[in-house]
Parts: structure tokens; sequence; C-alpha cells
């Protein structure tokens, strides 16, 4: 099918985000006495939101909510002054981004951070492109896999799901995508494995931006 709009997935699809976000976040962790983790850990952390990335990152029983109330401003101020330190696209997506605009198709980011560093993300590192819509995580817009958002992305693009590709690295993307009636692509070169991907609703893979460039061909 021919496809009139894409929907990214920003951390672990478009922009390679990780090390900033692990750097904040021990530095957070230390500063408050808690054990620190690895990048390979951190892939599996990241992705639902940041309040639920410190959660996720204490040790069982400890994030409770008075104690994210207390770790999640120190977490946000530091990866404000941090967050562009090596955060950079993924080898290939200039070319895709390129490629989807010369095709005069219509893009847009959903992410599941907060709004705030979405758009500073998408204005700094991607701003050679026309985006749509970005949107990140806000008040009165549930977190992914609740299709509301990706719903909401499609009215503002006057776009039917069906008529999206909806592109990201996680299950949380595959399984948003199918609810809201789009077509869930999942990329390998982010944050979770292919065996996650495909068992969230993947309809097809991408091991290299180039794959998306070929499919996209295929559909016009």
């Amino acid at each position: 099918m021919a496809f009139k709009a894409v929907i990214f997935d920003l951390d672990g699809t478009l922009l390679d985000t990780l090390q900033d976000l692990l750097n904040t976040l021990n530095t957070v962790l230390d500063r408050h006495g808690y054990p620190v983790h690895t990048i390979e850990k951190c892939k599996f952390l990241v992705g639902h939101g940041m309040s639920e990335l410190v959660r996720k990152a204490l040790p069982a029983g400890i994030g409770t909510e008075e104690t994210i109330n207390r770790l999640l401003p120190d977490f946000l101020a530091h990866y404000a002054d941090h967050w562009n330190v090596c955060s950079r696209p993924y080898p290939g997506i200039n070319t895709l981004l390129d490629t989807i605009t010369e095709k005069g198709i219509i893009m847009a980011i959903l992410s599941n951070k907060a709004d705030h560093f979405t758009r500073l993300c998408a204005d700094e590192l991607l701003k050679k492109w026309t985006f749509d819509v970005v949107m990140g995580h806000h008040s009165g817009i549930a977190h992914k896999p609740d299709p509301a958002g990706a719903l909401l992305v499609a009215r503002m693009l006057g776009v039917e799901p069906s008529s999206i590709l909806y592109v990201g690295d996680s299950g949380i993307d595959m399984l948003t995508a199918t609810r809201a009636g789009m077509f869930p692509l999942g990329v390998l070169w982010g944050f979770r494995p292919e065996s996650e991907l495909l068992a969230y609703g993947a309809k097809a893979l991408a091991r290299h931006p180039d794959d998306i460039i070929d499919m996209l061909n295929k559909s016009t």
C-alpha cells in the first residue's frame, strides 16, 4: 500500500540518545545513594517516559511516589543541561528523511519522552527536516502504548490511520501502532531486540534505514 504519512518514535529510532540518558540517570542515582546501571540494562529501562525511567531504575520496593517526586526534578534538571552531549541521529537517518521528504510523504514524531525534550531534540538534531507534528508526552495524553497520542497525531495530519507507517524500536511502539490501526514497522538498530518487536506485532523489520526506503519505494 502507498503510505501517506510516517510517524516516527524518537529515542532509539531517529536518535541515539541512550548515553546521555544513562549518564543523567546514573549521576542522579549515585547522588542519592542508589546503584547505577550499565548501558545494556538502560536499553530496557527507557521507553515508558521519564518518570517511569526513574522508577524502573531504582531497587525493588524503593520506587514510591515520594521517592520519584524527590529524584525526578533532579533528573530533569541534569538532563536539561546534558541531553545533547552524545545524542545524534543514527547512521542512515539523514538519507531516509531526505528520501521521505522528496517523496512528499508527511512526517511526524511521537515520543514518550517529555514534550519539552522531544521538541528540543527535534529542533536541534533534526532541524533540517519538516515534521508536521512533533509530540512528546504531556498532560492529557496517556503514554504509549495507549493509542490516543497516535490517533491524535493522525487527526492533526489529516491522514487515516490505515495509511500511516508507524516506525519504532520497541514493543511499546509496535503495540501502539497496532492499537491505532497503523502499519507497525520495527527497527533493529535501537534499544530492543527483534524478538520483542515481533512479539508485540511488528509486520515488517528494518535492519538499516535503507530498508525503509526500499519499502517505501515498493509501496508507491
